[in-house]
């Protein structure tokens, strides 16, 4: 899924020309003709992801300084692209004081749109990178910090979105590497209890005869050892967020303790002799499906039912492959920075080959796999030969020409090309032949499944804009080619080919 770039002009003439020029950079638009517009597709609840503005400053209404300034009102960081008709300096200077990332003089021409929106956007993913990793460090990690533009995710983002406004316990269940604990510490800073403390405690890293020590707490003198009291973790998260990660592994005396808490609101630490009232939000996570340990007898199920009161199951990261081309140029941009290496981005026969293999360790091994391949390559772009352990790896990826995922403007380019794929024709055009060799009419699926394969070739595995341009459904697309057989189009999971 490439970037969604808003364009607001009121000139039609202009803004079809920005819209035909963005595309051609390998990005989806979505074009308005006002500043309120503009507001209302940024603001409104349930609207489209959107990555970057290109702005016109004049415009009847709101002005594009209007629109720069409701956007620092609100709150949003997003990329913004001033263009001016007469490039005066005044008009420039108090564009980007209001907030503007760069400005262009109309009419701008297609090569300087492409830098300017391509610097844009990776100054802004790793401006995010960096407040992501403030916001956790902070405790204030939201859900806007969240990278996905997935609609497997979507329905789980909802929900979570939802838990966040009240106590209720959730129980968050998915593989290992998904990001489990982002999403606790997202509900938390969601919250009303953000100003509290978040207390995490991996269940399944702590000694059997430490559990109810570290959960509860113990006095002076209880055990061997014990030379000190200690408050345990129900306490030191008191008016906040208790996170359980791994809780199916605690063994079952800590199960009969944790559901007595739970049901009281209190705790009794080891040695202890009066139960400590605690105001604790559980936030449980694990890789299992927890309702089999039930049934395998290895967890209590009173307290099962008391942890799953809201459950949330984040996706893997074969199901969400569309999110990977924005994870890669997040996770690029910070360790290209915190490892000062100048890489300038990822060639695209990798983007195609990592977006196609199936993660079994997730996002955080398609995070540890970047971080290896920026310190370990001695060249100024990344590819396929920079991931050395995943090279081999069997994919599904059909053989279509794809562009790289440039972090920098290259050099005297060969084609436009955005951050990601661009839409660029082929050197040359072929022709569709009507006839067999034996002089018959081809079958109308035979030439149908032809003319969707060229399309996909001729706009670089960009399904949604190879949907448009056949007027066709992006599902359609999909159900054909999975009709026809066409392998690694992730089609069953409406995911873009990459």
């Amino acid at each position: 899924m490439a970037a969604c770039i808003l364009i607001a002009d009121d000139d039609a003439v202009a803004r079809r020309l920005v819209e035909n020029m963005v595309q051609k950079c390998g990005y989806d638009t979505i074009v308005v003709e006002s500043g309120d517009a503009a507001i209302a597709a940024l603001t409104a609840p349930g609207a489209p992801a959107i990555d970057g503005v290109i702005l016109d400053l004049v415009m009847p209404g709101l002005d594009g300084m209007g629109v720069l300034a409701k956007i620092r009102d609100a709150g949003l960081s997003i990329p913004v692209i001033v263009q001016t008709a007469h490039g005066g300096i005044d008009n420039v200077i108090s564009a980007m004081r209001a907030g503007a990332a760069d400005f262009v003089v109309k009419p701008v021409g297609l090569e300087r749109l492409q830098v300017s929106l391509r610097n844009a956007l990776n100054a802004s993913a790793l401006k995010g990178e960096l407040q992501r990793i403030r916001h956790s460090r902070e405790g204030r990690l939201t859900f806007s910090d969240i990278i996905t533009r997935s609609e497997a995710m979507a329905g789980v983002m909802r929900a979570a979105q939802k838990a966040a406004n009240s106590s209720i316990p959730v129980l968050i269940e998915g593989e290992s590497g998904v990001g489990k604990e982002m999403f606790a510490r997202a509900i938390h800073g969601s919250g009303e209890r953000k100003a509290k403390p978040f207390v995490a405690v991996n269940c399944g890293a702590i000694p059997d005869n430490l559990v109810e020590s570290i959960l509860f707490g113990h006095e002076k003198g209880a055990f061997t050892g014990a030379t000190e009291r200690h408050m345990g973790k129900f306490v030191e998260a008191h008016g906040g967020t208790l996170f359980l990660d791994e809780v199916s592994e605690l063994p079952l005396t800590a199960q009969v303790k944790l559901l007595r808490a739970l049901q009281e609101g209190a705790v009794e630490a080891v040695g202890g002799r009066k139960p400590v009232k605690v105001d604790v939000r559980i936030v449980s996570a694990t890789n299992r499906k927890l309702l089999e340990r039930v049934k395998q007898g290895h967890f209590r199920e009173d307290l099962f039912y008391r942890l799953h009161v809201l459950p949330l199951t984040i996706p893997s990261l074969r199901a969400r492959r569309e999110d990977i081309p924005h994870l890669l140029r997040h996770f690029l941009a910070r360790f290209a920075a915190e490892e000062n290496r100048p890489i300038t981005g990822i060639s695209g026969e990798a983007v195609a080959h990592l977006a196609q293999l199936d993660w079994p360790g997730n996002i955080r091994q398609l995070e540890n796999a970047v971080y290896r391949a920026v310190v370990m390559s001695d060249g100024d772009q990344l590819d396929l030969g920079d991931f050395p352990l995943l090279a081999s790896q069997p994919h599904g990826a059909t053989d279509i020409p794809t562009a790289p995922l440039m972090l920098e403007p290259a050099a005297a380019p060969s084609l436009v090309s955005g951050n990601e794929i661009p839409i660029a024709p082929l050197p040359s055009v072929g022709t569709l032949s009507m006839l067999t060799p034996s002089g018959d009419v081809r079958p109308l699926e035979e030439m149908e499944n032809e003319i969707i394969r060229f399309a996909i070739s001729h706009y670089r595995g960009q399904m949604s804009e190879v949907a448009r341009r056949l007027k066709i459904g992006r599902s359609t697309l999909y159900r054909k080619l999975d009709e026809a057989g066409v392998p690694g189009h992730g089609g069953k999971s409406g995911e873009e080919t990459h």
